[in-house]
């Protein structure tokens, strides 16, 4: 995430003082490094990927050398994921191409640092100038937010809601979550989202946001609060709707709502049971199947 690479950022160049950073601006076809993934090097440490494999270590090292110069001025790598590319070989056979800018990062770049990690919606532009320097004539451009733009709403703060939630974490998900119950203790155990509250599931429909950007999870304690929540939000526009349970109760559920008048393509978009099938068994086991979903959903069209 952007926030926590510009925070390690901030904790290398106080005590370094210099670092390469290297971002991929571009890529192609089935590249492994896609467009923001990034990485910093200095002499003793790196984090972060721009895609893995021979391509990172050998940009690695080479990165690593750029060091051992006064300075240097933003340059672009492209990278060719094709031993048949007359050049730009990365060394890598998945296909695709990829593009990487390199920067060379000092202390004086702390203050842009610091507004990176502490300004909500703050932009990033990454050009042949260098890190948020506009000028005339920009030869390449790629422009980020810090902000996390996919939003999930799990309705439900149980086992399964927290131990999700500690998936997505990980991810590049901004996280909300909503039960009706009071002083639960896994909603109170649960330190890994943006916001969580304890609402009326008659009313929830108030406090989810329609989107392209937003994730609704349904996991709430039974069937019964099931039916409230999504026949209040199957008619709202989101980027997915998921629904935990087991087949005969999601059937039931279904056939109740056509009955009532719900339109049925509504309901076919709906993701139910939730979850890639990987014959999960355990509440981890599902969240990684719903997480996995998740992703995939996210990435279909990219």
């Amino acid at each position: 995430m952007v926030l926590d690479f510009y925070k390690k950022v901030k904790e290398v160049l106080q005590s370094e003082k210099r670092l390469v950073l290297m971002i991929v601006i571009a890529n192609e076809g089935s590249s492994p490094g896609r467009k923001g993934f990034k990485m910093l090097i200095t002499k003793n440490q790196m984090y972060g990927t721009i895609g893995g494999g021979i391509m990172e270590h050998k940009l690695v090292e080479f990165a690593e050398s750029l060091l051992d110069k006064p300075s240097f001025e933003p340059f672009l790598k492209h990278q060719i994921h094709d031993k048949s590319a007359p050049k730009d070989q990365s060394g890598m056979i998945c296909s695709g191409q990829q593009t990487i800018a390199f920067y060379d990062v000092t202390v004086q770049f702390l203050p842009l640092v610091n507004q990176i990690i502490t300004e909500e919606n703050f932009e990033i532009t990454y050009n042949n100038h260098g890190i948020n320097v506009f000028a005339e004539n920009t030869e390449w451009s790629f422009t980020e937010t810090n902000s996390l733009t996919e939003k999930v709403y799990i309705i439900g703060g149980g086992h399964v809601g927290l131990a999700l939630s500690e998936t997505l974490s990980k991810l590049d998900f901004e996280i909300h979550m909503l039960d009706h119950r009071e002083n639960l203790n896994t909603m109170e155990q649960n330190h890994f989202v943006q916001s969580k509250q304890t609402v009326a599931f008659e009313e929830i429909e108030n406090y989810i946001p329609e989107g392209s950007n937003v994730y609704l999870v349904i996991m709430s304690f039974g069937y019964r609060t099931d039916d409230i929540i999504i026949r209040q939000l199957i008619n709202k526009d989101f980027k997915y709707i998921g629904l935990l349970g087991s087949k005969e109760k999601i059937a039931t559920l279904f056939q109740n709502m056509i009955a009532d008048g719900f339109d049925k393509e509504r309901i076919a978009r709906v993701y139910a049971p939730i979850g890639i099938d990987i014959k999960s068994e355990t509440t981890q086991e599902i969240a990684i199947s719903v997480a996995a979903q998740l992703i995939r959903v996210k990435n279909q069209n990219r």
